[in-house]
């Protein structure tokens, strides 16, 4: 495998893992109220064998293991005698922030993988002169 090709490949696998991280943090967001949601987080991983060896993959989906938010509605059809309910453990502040680091992490794959395909091209530009 050429130096280009395992750069181009790195990078992909790097996309294809902050893509599923960006899922992750955007299915949170999505369930902030949600009854007894849990955050879910994904960490990543070395490749060991296949087509991407030396990138990252996303790792197992992990559940947030922080307490619940507790809420108190009687009206709720959920809640208990005392009138609480279970919530979710989601923190939009941190989910953003998270959004905000795997987009920027995102973006500079995305430019490693356009730098390496142009320096690619420039190099077969000059090989057929």
């Amino acid at each position: 495998m050429t130096d280009f090709s395992k750069s181009l490949s790195v990078s992909a696998s790097a996309l294809q893992a902050q893509s599923q991280r960006l899922r992750h943090v955007s299915e949170n967001i999505a369930n902030v109220d949600t009854p007894g949601y849990r955050r879910k987080t994904v960490s990543f991983e070395a490749v060991r064998n296949g087509p991407h060896i030396g990138g990252v993959e996303a790792g197992p989906v992990r559940l947030g293991q922080t307490e619940l938010q507790q809420i108190f509605d009687p009206n709720h059809p959920l809640s208990d005698a005392t009138g609480h309910y279970k919530g979710s453990n989601v923190n939009l502040v941190v989910e953003l922030a998270d959004a905000r680091e795997a987009q920027r992490s995102y973006e500079a794959n995305l430019k490693l993988f356009d730098q390496a395909r142009q320096m690619s091209s420039s190099l077969l530009d000059l090989l057929r002169r």
